[in-house]
């Protein structure tokens, strides 16, 4: 949908000129799978609805309130629980934004490479509180391991640092938040040199067709165990909270502005039938992130060829 702009001098209107914008924003979070599943997004309307859409970076608050205020469509890669207060706030308190119901199934978690874990014994999360352990884990001499909690900005590394005080291994590393991609590039350089290597991990992902990554034993999930607070909903969400137990299934939902059913049905239907699983979405993972794929040029080539998947989506 283009825009005129009126270009006035000395106050007198002499043209009206296009001003491009696009029909369609997509959000953007910092992790590889939302980048695969928003390109393979734009690479379908566009081709198919003839549509211009438009890909923008933003965390998850920010796109939410975007798709609230209609600034941003759609958010393709929606975690919950992660994201669950974003989800209520939202979709059923203000009613502005729309779950696609086909969830992707995900599992999250703390690993530790395979060869350190078999090593010394590590099989469960409450290892990482024993003073020797943690030492294995010390790169800089300061006394503390160090482990990755996740990117900054993420849901998730907010309740590792709740899960890492409940745990009480806060006490024995240092919780270090850096880009999934320096992480996970840590992690290979750690391997390749025999060092041992400790942190978050989840799936889908590529991490674990490429390297031997034990995943630490937990309490299983009891919803009355798990008092998981976020900033965005007090100031004291750290201390407010505890979450001692391993983490619930997780299942990713896109998101999309139900102004959407209105302005572009076609597109809302397109939103509310996409399916992925877990398999194909760790694949994506791998094709933009190991073999170093183009993401247009990726979207461009999975949409040629599942072209019956997507005329699927888009029928009613």
């Amino acid at each position: 949908m283009k825009m005129l702009k009126t270009i006035l001098v000395s106050g007198t209107a002499l043209a009206a000129s296009p001003v491009l914008a696009a029909d369609i924003v997509i959000g953007v979070p910092n992790w590889p799978s939302v980048n695969a599943t928003a390109h393979i997004m734009k690479v379908a309307i566009e081709q198919n609805l003839g549509l211009e859409v438009e890909l923008q970076n933003g965390t998850n608050p920010i796109v939410f309130e975007a798709m609230d205020s209609g600034a941003m469509h759609v958010h393709p890669e929606v975690w919950l629980p992660n994201q669950q207060n974003l989800h209520d706030t939202f979709v059923k308190e203000n009613g502005t934004v729309v779950m696609n119901s086909n969830g992707v199934e995900a599992f999250q978690g703390m690993c530790v490479d395979k060869t350190t874990a078999d090593a010394n014994g590590i099989v469960s999360i409450d290892d990482l509180t024993n003073p020797d352990i943690a030492s294995l884990f010390d790169s800089d001499g300061d006394g503390q391991g160090e482990l990755w909690i996740g990117a900054p900005g993420w849901a998730s590394t907010n309740v590792e640092k709740i899960r890492a005080k409940s745990y009480g291994y806060d006490q024995t590393f240092t919780l270090t938040e850096i880009d999934e991609t320096v992480a996970y590039g840590d992690l290979g350089n750690a391997i390749t040199a025999g060092e041992p290597w400790a942190g978050f991990c989840y799936t889908p992902h590529y991490v674990f067709a490429l390297h031997d990554l034990v995943v630490l034993e937990e309490p299983p999930y009891d919803p009355a165990k798990w008092n998981v607070t976020q900033p965005t909903d007090s100031a004291n969400w750290l201390e407010e909270s505890d979450a001692a137990v391993a983490w619930d299934s997780a299942y990713l939902h896109i998101h999309y502005a139900k102004s959407l059913e209105t302005d572009y049905p076609e597109v809302a239907t397109l939103l509310s039938n996409m399916k992925f699983d877990t398999d194909s979405v760790s694949a994506m993972t791998f094709a933009l992130v190991i073999d170093g794929e183009e993401p247009l040029a990726y979207a461009e080539n999975w949409v040629a060829e599942n072209e019956d998947t997507v005329l699927g989506w888009l029928s009613n």
